[in-house]
Protein backbone atom coordinates (compact mmCIF):
# COMPACT_ATOMS: atom_id res chain seq x y z
CA UNK A 1 0.00 0.00 0.00
CA UNK A 2 1.40 3.95 -1.28
CA UNK A 3 2.41 5.56 2.18
CA UNK A 4 2.33 8.91 0.38
CA UNK A 5 -1.22 10.71 0.68
CA UNK A 6 -2.41 13.51 -1.21
CA UNK A 7 -5.50 14.89 0.09
CA UNK A 8 -7.65 16.39 -2.46
CA UNK A 9 -10.44 17.45 -0.69
CA UNK A 10 -12.09 16.88 3.10
CA UNK A 11 -14.60 14.47 3.64
CA UNK A 12 -17.47 16.89 4.68
CA UNK A 13 -16.65 20.06 2.64
CA UNK A 14 -18.23 21.22 -0.27
CA UNK A 15 -16.05 22.93 -2.96
CA UNK A 16 -16.74 25.24 -5.99
CA UNK A 17 -18.48 23.67 -8.74
CA UNK A 18 -18.61 23.42 -12.61
CA UNK A 19 -22.23 23.66 -12.02
CA UNK A 20 -22.49 27.62 -11.00
CA UNK A 21 -24.74 26.39 -8.08
CA UNK A 22 -23.74 28.77 -5.10
CA UNK A 23 -21.26 27.52 -2.40
CA UNK A 24 -24.05 28.20 0.00
CA UNK A 25 -26.60 26.59 -1.71
CA UNK A 26 -24.58 23.45 -3.07
CA UNK A 27 -23.75 22.38 0.69
CA UNK A 28 -26.90 22.47 1.80
CA UNK A 29 -27.84 19.88 -1.13
CA UNK A 30 -24.74 17.51 -0.51
CA UNK A 31 -25.98 17.42 3.31
CA UNK A 32 -29.24 15.97 1.80
CA UNK A 33 -27.78 13.71 -1.26
CA UNK A 34 -25.70 11.85 1.65
CA UNK A 35 -28.14 11.46 4.16
CA UNK A 36 -29.96 9.89 0.69
CA UNK A 37 -26.78 7.98 -0.26
CA UNK A 38 -26.07 6.73 3.65
CA UNK A 39 -30.26 5.63 3.85
CA UNK A 40 -29.52 3.92 0.44
CA UNK A 41 -27.07 1.33 1.60
CA UNK A 42 -28.75 0.51 4.73
CA UNK A 43 -31.77 -0.37 2.88
CA UNK A 44 -29.40 -2.17 0.21
CA UNK A 45 -27.71 -4.12 2.66
CA UNK A 46 -31.31 -4.99 4.40
CA UNK A 47 -33.24 -6.06 1.12
CA UNK A 48 -29.51 -8.02 0.19
CA UNK A 49 -30.01 -9.95 3.51
CA UNK A 50 -33.66 -10.74 2.94
CA UNK A 51 -32.45 -11.77 -0.68
CA UNK A 52 -30.24 -14.59 0.92
CA UNK A 53 -32.75 -15.73 3.46
CA UNK A 54 -35.44 -15.75 2.02
CA UNK A 55 -37.67 -19.27 2.14
CA UNK A 56 -41.04 -20.78 1.48
CA UNK A 57 -43.44 -21.44 -1.12
CA UNK A 58 -43.33 -17.90 -2.94
CA UNK A 59 -39.52 -18.01 -2.66
CA UNK A 60 -37.99 -17.66 -5.86
CA UNK A 61 -40.24 -14.89 -7.08
CA UNK A 62 -39.60 -12.83 -3.64
CA UNK A 63 -35.95 -14.23 -4.02
CA UNK A 64 -35.72 -12.29 -8.03
CA UNK A 65 -37.73 -9.48 -6.57
CA UNK A 66 -35.63 -8.59 -4.14
CA UNK A 67 -32.44 -8.92 -6.17
CA UNK A 68 -34.11 -6.14 -8.39
CA UNK A 69 -35.32 -3.97 -5.86
CA UNK A 70 -31.55 -3.89 -4.16
CA UNK A 71 -29.89 -3.32 -7.73
CA UNK A 72 -32.19 -0.31 -8.31
CA UNK A 73 -31.52 0.85 -5.08
CA UNK A 74 -27.90 0.03 -5.26
CA UNK A 75 -27.70 1.96 -8.84
CA UNK A 76 -29.98 5.34 -7.72
CA UNK A 77 -26.73 5.29 -4.50
CA UNK A 78 -24.10 5.76 -7.16
CA UNK A 79 -26.43 8.06 -9.01
CA UNK A 80 -26.46 10.64 -5.58
CA UNK A 81 -22.90 10.01 -5.13
CA UNK A 82 -21.92 11.31 -8.68
CA UNK A 83 -24.74 14.21 -8.19
CA UNK A 84 -23.21 15.35 -4.78
CA UNK A 85 -19.50 15.00 -6.06
CA UNK A 86 -20.32 17.34 -9.03
CA UNK A 87 -22.04 19.67 -6.88
CA UNK A 88 -18.49 20.00 -5.07
CA UNK A 89 -19.27 17.59 -2.50
CA UNK A 90 -17.60 14.53 -1.09
CA UNK A 91 -19.70 11.56 -1.23
CA UNK A 92 -19.95 8.99 2.36
CA UNK A 93 -18.33 6.02 1.36
CA UNK A 94 -16.96 4.47 4.63
CA UNK A 95 -19.04 1.91 6.10
CA UNK A 96 -19.01 3.74 9.70
CA UNK A 97 -19.45 6.75 8.03
CA UNK A 98 -22.69 5.99 6.47
CA UNK A 99 -24.23 4.08 9.49
CA UNK A 100 -23.45 6.86 11.43
CA UNK A 101 -25.06 9.33 8.85
CA UNK A 102 -28.35 7.00 7.87
CA UNK A 103 -31.37 8.52 9.16
CA UNK A 104 -33.34 5.00 8.96
CA UNK A 105 -32.70 1.78 11.17
CA UNK A 106 -31.66 -1.72 10.12
CA UNK A 107 -32.81 -4.57 11.44
CA UNK A 108 -30.58 -6.64 13.12
CA UNK A 109 -29.06 -10.05 12.50
CA UNK A 110 -31.62 -12.55 13.31
CA UNK A 111 -33.29 -13.95 10.45
CA UNK A 112 -37.05 -13.42 10.48
CA UNK A 113 -40.02 -14.93 8.51
CA UNK A 114 -40.35 -12.92 4.98
CA UNK A 115 -43.59 -11.74 5.74
CA UNK A 116 -41.87 -9.20 8.34
CA UNK A 117 -38.28 -8.70 6.58
CA UNK A 118 -40.99 -7.23 4.22
CA UNK A 119 -42.91 -5.26 6.35
CA UNK A 120 -39.47 -3.89 7.71
CA UNK A 121 -38.61 -3.39 4.32
CA UNK A 122 -41.69 -1.49 3.83
CA UNK A 123 -41.31 0.88 6.75
CA UNK A 124 -37.74 1.20 5.78
CA UNK A 125 -38.73 2.73 2.37
CA UNK A 126 -41.32 4.60 3.69
CA UNK A 127 -39.25 7.13 5.39
CA UNK A 128 -36.88 6.84 2.35
CA UNK A 129 -39.67 8.01 0.62
CA UNK A 130 -40.63 10.89 3.22
CA UNK A 131 -37.06 12.05 3.18
CA UNK A 132 -37.04 12.22 -0.91
CA UNK A 133 -39.77 14.30 -0.69
CA UNK A 134 -38.32 16.80 1.48
CA UNK A 135 -34.98 16.74 -0.37
CA UNK A 136 -36.87 17.42 -3.63
CA UNK A 137 -38.62 20.60 -2.57
CA UNK A 138 -35.06 21.47 -0.67
CA UNK A 139 -33.47 21.40 -4.40
CA UNK A 140 -36.08 23.14 -6.03
CA UNK A 141 -36.23 25.69 -3.64
CA UNK A 142 -32.37 26.45 -3.88
CA UNK A 143 -32.39 26.60 -7.92
CA UNK A 144 -31.04 23.24 -7.87
CA UNK A 145 -33.26 21.25 -10.73
CA UNK A 146 -31.25 18.89 -12.00
CA UNK A 147 -30.69 17.41 -8.74
CA UNK A 148 -34.71 17.56 -8.01
CA UNK A 149 -35.53 15.48 -10.89
CA UNK A 150 -32.91 13.40 -9.96
CA UNK A 151 -34.21 12.39 -6.38
CA UNK A 152 -38.40 12.28 -8.51
CA UNK A 153 -36.76 9.93 -10.73
CA UNK A 154 -35.62 7.88 -7.60
CA UNK A 155 -38.35 8.40 -5.15
CA UNK A 156 -41.05 6.76 -8.39
CA UNK A 157 -39.04 4.02 -8.53
CA UNK A 158 -39.00 3.25 -4.26
CA UNK A 159 -42.51 3.97 -4.38
CA UNK A 160 -43.24 1.54 -6.76
CA UNK A 161 -41.04 -1.12 -5.44
CA UNK A 162 -42.80 -0.35 -1.85
CA UNK A 163 -46.20 -0.75 -3.76
CA UNK A 164 -45.13 -4.23 -4.96
CA UNK A 165 -44.08 -5.06 -1.16
CA UNK A 166 -47.30 -3.81 -0.13
CA UNK A 167 -49.11 -6.34 -2.78
CA UNK A 168 -46.72 -9.38 -1.29
CA UNK A 169 -47.63 -8.69 2.09
CA UNK A 170 -51.60 -9.35 1.35
CA UNK A 171 -53.48 -12.18 2.39
CA UNK A 172 -54.29 -13.34 -0.34
CA UNK A 173 -52.36 -15.97 -1.78
CA UNK A 174 -52.13 -19.11 -4.47
CA UNK A 175 -50.92 -21.42 -2.00
CA UNK A 176 -53.63 -23.52 -0.01
CA UNK A 177 -53.94 -23.82 3.77
CA UNK A 178 -52.65 -27.75 3.55
CA UNK A 179 -49.37 -26.33 2.52
CA UNK A 180 -49.02 -24.17 5.20
CA UNK A 181 -49.27 -26.92 8.11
Amino acid sequence: MNTQKETRQRAGTVEENALRLEPEKAEQIVEALNVDLADAYVLYHQLHKHHWNVEGAEFLDVHVFLQEVYEDVEAAADELAERLQALGGVPHAGMTTLAENATVEPEDEDVYDIRSSLANDLEMMGDIIESYRQHIELAEGLGDYTTAEMLRDQLEAIEEHAHHIEHYLEDDTLVVDSATN
